[in-house]
């Protein structure tokens, strides 16, 4: 489910809140799926239960997630990126992929496709 890399610049609570982010917007994680409480995640991730509910919290401020005593942390609806944005996604990464990019290579070419796009 979510990986922590510790030579990551971000700390373990940005990549788990990136992950479950994109694990929510791409589809991943459906809406109304039920997350792991912030104590089971907190142990399996090996990370203080601190590290993880302040992750939760960034996404419910976000919208992405909603907490309830009974129910625990669920998606929240209408957060999935359009179908045809995800493939469209899915099809630039294999293409860089097959090109011999790295991850790092390919965000900066789509930042780059990013801010000529907002400069038009």
């Amino acid at each position: 489910m979510i990986t922590l890399e510790s030579a990551h610049p971000a700390g373990p609570s940005e990549q788990i809140r990136a992950q479950l982010a994109a694990m929510i917007r791409s589809g991943e994680l459906a809406e109304d799926a039920k997350l792991p409480t912030v104590r089971q995640l907190a142990g399996d991730l090996r990370v203080a239960v601190g590290t993880v509910a302040k992750a939760y919290k960034e996404l419910e401020a976000a919208g992405l997630v909603r907490t309830g005593r009974a129910n625990g942390t669920r998606v929240n609806a209408g957060h999935m990126l359009a179908p045809r944005l995800l493939s469209d996604a899915r099809v630039l990464a294999s293409s860089a992929k097959e090109s011999g990019l790295g991850l790092e290579e390919l965000q900066n070419l789509v930042e780059a496709a990013w801010k000529s796009a907002q400069a038009t």
